[in-house]
């Protein structure tokens, strides 16, 4: 499944990236996630409970960041296991683009899904998935925008 989009958020480029590095913005904006810690500057720890039609797991996992070049772009990585409904892998790159007072967060994700999740069929998986994608990005510019009203 794979995945790519842009959202335009009214916010300069630093901001972004701030709140793209801040666990407490990630954790209200990632669909289903109950907990995030940060375990190093590019590590973190997190909890996070998904549904796909009728199946829903809870996902113990780490997300990691790489290719670091800030306040530009990053690669987020993420891999946790569900229990018995199996596990989920995936990776975003994220490029934040520069325009004037605005930036344009710019990404393109894949995701890997197995066992019993697997089982559920790449129609509904790839609908869902682009649904939760779509959400965090959504929810992620409102909080920024929310930071920025507020700051």
């Amino acid at each position: 499944m794979d995945f790519t989009g842009e959202e335009r958020i009214a916010a300069p480029r630093d901001i972004v990236w701030a709140a793209l590095n801040d666990p407490e913005i990630m954790r209200g904006c990632i669909p289903g996630c109950q907990s995030i810690e940060r375990l190093s500057p590019d590590v973190f720890e997190a909890t996070i409970k998904v549904k796909f039609s009728l199946l829903s797991a809870t996902f113990h996992g780490l997300l990691t960041l790489s290719n670091v070049d800030a306040p530009e772009s990053y690669t987020l990585s993420a891999e946790g296991k569900g229990g018995l409904a199996g596990f989920a892998r995936g990776s975003a790159d994220i490029v934040l683009e520069a325009r004037g007072a605005e930036t344009i967060l710019h990404y393109r994700s894949k995701a890997e899904l197995g066992d019993r999740f697997a089982q559920l069929g790449a129609r509904l998986l790839d609908s869902t998935s682009q649904k939760l994608a779509e959400g965090f990005f959504s929810d992620f510019n409102a909080a920024v925008v929310a930071r920025m009203a507020a700051g």
